[in-house]
């Protein structure tokens, strides 16, 4: 098996049913990951192990789940040059998941961590996955082609609206 390219940690095992949505991303464009728990406040130095060594375990970008606090993605980023992409997640112990939105949104200037919505590992796969697409063809293209499947789906619902027919209603022609 292929290295993988792509690390997703997460700070407890109660967030993995959030992040697996970005290892099934990585699943469906073929590119190796690793996924683990890495606990900024309860295993710092694992998480400093981990940040430090995963440009020579041949990582590329590192998603970085966490709720509450949120310190993980920020505290990764700060170890290494790798992008690192934050998931806030709506946690048990959270404000309504704000606290972990703005832990992550705001960080220090030097230090960045591109953000994705609440609970979006998603979305988080696939901007590492356009990460690596901006200098390989084949993840690029595969991209195309699944942009291309999602404006499939919207047009193939074109007509739900005109269902509802109200009496006022008027279809857009474009």
């Amino acid at each position: 098996m292929s290295k993988a390219r792509i690390g997703i940690i997460m700070g407890s095992s109660s967030d993995l049913p959030t992040m697996q949505a970005a290892a099934e991303q990585c699943e469906l464009f073929e590119v190796p990951f690793e996924i683990t728990i890495v606990s900024a406040h309860r295993t710092p130095e694992r998480m400093v192990e981990y940040a430090k060594s995963a440009r020579e375990r041949g990582i590329e970008v590192i998603i970085a789940g966490a709720g509450g606090a949120a310190h993980l993605p920020g505290m990764v980023a700060s170890l290494t040059s790798l992008p690192v992409i934050g998931v806030p997640i709506k946690s048990s112990n959270s404000i309504d998941g704000w606290d972990s939105v703005l832990s992550i949104l705001q960080m220090p200037s030097g230090i960045p961590v591109a953000t994705v919505a609440l609970n979006g590992a998603a979305n988080a796969g696939l901007l590492a996955l356009r990460i690596l697409g901006a200098s390989e063809s084949h993840i690029a293209d595969r991209m195309d082609a699944y942009r291309s499947e999602l404006e499939k789906k919207v047009m193939n619902t074109l007509d739900e609206p005109k269902k509802l027919n109200f009496k006022y209603q008027r279809n857009a022609e474009i």
